[in-house]
């Protein structure tokens, strides 16, 4: 079982690198009385191999937990602080000091949510939202954290006035000149990205007579051919996100990217909530996951890589609303799963997808030196920052426990971080550069 396991933890530390392979993370929400504390969790993110997270705001505690972890953040500032910063830069300024600046870089802050579906905020907050974003860049700016760290807001699909067919997407007119033209080109100045909620769910739900359940939970179906542009579609959450796509590009601005902030399924809900399951939520997130890593786009825009949040850590218990919203979580808040879900650490091997020809690896020498090994196991897994979470104690790569499986997964982790070049596959001779599937060059390897 170790010997047939070391293959896949090998391409796990390569599609993990490369650029062509989406990027999964998960929402930690806290709208509950019964989670475990910060440090609980991020032990719990490192098991499952999930390196990236959004949280909600930017408790201290969850950001001190986080300091040195690896774990990258997506943080938010709050709907209510919206009208405050946009009207006085001093206040983003002290605001950017006291929760990013303060945590930075220790905890690896990517991204900061400026508000959350501001849109439909019934305190009417949308005029608010891009003088903040504006006021908050220039505090990044101020403090030269503007190069690290992004900046965006999430929209909910409701900022569509048309979704469907796809190429038909467009936004609400009164949203277009007073807040999306202005937000996409903010985005497309900063080099950022649009942040997107989509939830199949909520369409699937509502017209479940004429939506496939197979084409919302990602299985083989037929799929549908969009009139305006003849691509067809295998997936509603493809079909969602094109819409947006489609969108942008009517308000001029196709050249923007597009990250999805949050998705998923509820594992339960009422009578009237058709659709919640915990077989469908299974379905939703495993497909999705799978979706995601298989490095392909949507039909309309192939080749940009999916990167998405799932929604969410755990079930909050103290969510308002039907009770589906408190049952969208991949884990009880005792930290036991509410279903599988293939992460990167703790998917099945056939759900990994298979390298492209031409693409080379880097692994350990299996007659070098253990001292010399091992040293240059710890640089990488130091220094060289490779990411060596999925081969610690209890993690899912950490069988074979060996230390030329150990090395083989850091050098290659570090290999494939630095782009392959020349010169990344060496260190001091304890590793080389092999151009055959980890696969099929693994297994004699260690017979």
């Amino acid at each position: 079982m170790a010997v047939s396991f070391l293959p896949y933890c090998l391409i796990l530390s390569f599609f993990s690198a490369i650029s062509s392979s989406g990027m999964i993370g998960v929402n930690y929400g806290r709208i509950a009385n019964n989670l475990p504390p910060p440090e609980n969790v991020v032990n719990l993110l490192k098991s499952q191999g999930i390196n990236r997270i959004k949280i909600y705001d930017t408790d201290k505690n969850v950001l001190t937990a986080l300091a040195h972890s690896r774990v990258k953040v997506v943080v938010c500032l709050p709907n209510e602080l919206l009208s405050r910063t946009a009207s006085d830069q001093s206040f983003a300024d002290k605001w950017v000091r006291r929760n990013i600046r303060k945590h930075f870089p220790a905890t690896e802050i990517e991204a900061i949510a400026v508000g959350n579906e501001v849109f439909v905020d019934p305190k009417n907050t949308t005029p608010y939202l891009v003088p903040a974003m504006k006021n908050i860049h220039a505090s990044l700016v101020k403090y030269n954290l503007d190069k690290s760290i992004k900046i965006s807001s999430p929209i909910a699909l409701s900022a569509l006035a048309n979704s469907y067919p796809p190429s038909s997407g467009s936004f609400k007119p009164d949203l277009v000149e007073p807040v999306i033209k202005p937000m996409l080109d903010l985005l497309r100045k900063t080099s950022s990205y649009v942040m997107v909620n989509a939830y199949p769910f909520f369409a699937y739900s509502g017209n479940a007579d004429k939506i496939s359940l197979d084409y919302a939970l990602f299985r083989d179906n037929v799929g549908t051919v969009d009139p305006g542009n003849g691509l067809r579609y295998n997936s509603l959450f493809d079909a969602q996100l094109d819409a947006v796509y489609a969108a942008m590009s009517a308000v001029g601005f196709n050249d923007v990217k597009v990250m999805v902030t949050e998705t998923g399924w509820p594992s339960a809900g009422e009578g009237n909530e058709i659709g919640a399951s915990e077989a469908n939520a299974a379905a939703y997130n495993g497909g999705l996951v799978k979706r995601v890593l298989n490095g392909n786009g949507t039909p309309l825009r192939p080749k940009e890589p999916l990167n998405v949040f799932l929604f969410a850590l755990f079930n909050e218990n103290q969510k308002p609303g039907p009770t589906s919203e408190r049952n969208y979580g991949l884990f009880y808040p005792n930290e036991r799963k509410v279903y599988a879900v293939p992460f990167l650490a703790n998917g099945k091997r056939d759900q990994v997808p298979v390298a492209r020809e031409g693409e080379t690896w880097c692994v350990s020498n299996g007659d070098a030196a253990k001292e010399k090994l091992q040293a240059a196991l710890d640089y990488a897994c130091g220094e060289g920052g490779a990411d060596c979470r999925p081969i610690q104690p209890g993690a899912t790569c950490y069988n074979p426990k060996s230390l030329e499986a150990h090395a083989s997964f850091a050098f290659n982790s570090y290999y494939q971080k630095n782009a392959r070049r020349v010169g990344t596959c060496y260190f001091g001779g304890t590793a080389h550069v092999v151009t055959q599937h980890p696969r099929t060059y693994l297994i004699p390897l260690l017979s």
